[in-house]
């Protein structure tokens, strides 16, 4: 992870209105005394990840779409096809915001992950609006359903014990593919004895090790060369918290400022 100019970064963001100027936003006292607090910056964001109804309403439609296009991939295969699903556990199917919102407030960068295994082992995420339903009618439509996330291996017990607390169906040891082997390598192990025919996720590597290895505009490309997969086989959730774009310069009209 790239290391910031933190009070630049926040003097930035302050200057394009991105933060407002209120509670914990400027509280960090560090060893070489008090510096505005960089992780600000992700207010924002994580607003419209954890309140905003657009984000709730989209998750809700990504499900509702993932359950014609599964009513879909049923009626095109036989019975005996061993149908399955994959989908990514965390901002697809949980909610994890509260423990990115508590280390903002703390003014700690969250993107170093290092208060995450704590978050598996005793954190309450919420579930994902839509999630739950589309999950049942998976399960009761005979379908496997594979849960592959980056969650830490050692933690799987916890991990199990959070989506049975949230009463999720088909979790077991067998089911729940945690940190280990690449995502592609774990997807591949489904498709050895299952015919997979959908893919959930928050993140473009949820989806293909391509992603995983492709820099911000190798996966701008890639998304145009897999654009009639989106929607169909691949059903992508927002995340407006953390992921590779997080750094990427922005483009901006050349004009110069002229208010009226």
């Amino acid at each position: 992870m790239r290391t910031f100019n933190r009070k630049a970064l926040l003097v930035a963001a302050l200057s394009a209105g991105m933060v407002p100027v209120t509670g914990a936003a400027f509280a960090a006292e560090e060893s070489e005394g008090d510096a505005l607090c960089a992780q600000a910056v992700y207010s924002m964001g994580l607003r419209y990840q954890q309140r905003s109804a657009e984000v709730a309403a989209l998750q809700r439609q990504g499900y509702a779409l993932a359950t014609l296009r599964l009513e879909q991939a049923i009626a095109d295969h036989d019975e005996d096809a061993n149908l399955a699903i994959i989908t990514d556990l965390d901002e697809t199917v949980l909610d994890n915001s509260a423990l990115l919102v508590r280390d903002m407030q703390a003014c700690h960068d969250y993107t170093t992950w290092d208060t995450w295994k704590r978050w598996e082992r005793e954190g309450e995420p919420r579930l994902i609006p839509g999630a739950a339903d589309f999950l049942e009618f998976a399960d009761e439509q005979g379908v496997n359903i594979f849960y592959v996330s980056d969650r830490y291996q050692e933690n799987e017990a916890d991990t199990i014990a959070s989506l049975e607390a949230l009463e999720l169906p088909q979790v077991s040891e067998d089911s729940v593919m945690l940190l280990g082997p690449p995502k592609a390598e774990r997807r591949a192990e489904v498709v050895e004895n299952h015919t997979l025919v959908m893919q959930l996720g928050d993140s473009l590597h949820d989806f293909s090790g391509e992603f995983a290895e492709a820099d911000l505009e190798a996966q701008r490309r890639l998304v145009d060369d897999n654009a009639e997969r989106f929607g169909d086989d691949w059903i992508v959730f927002p995340n407006a918290g953390y992921g590779d774009w997080s750094e990427a310069e922005l483009n901006a009209w050349e004009a110069p400022l002229d208010t009226e």
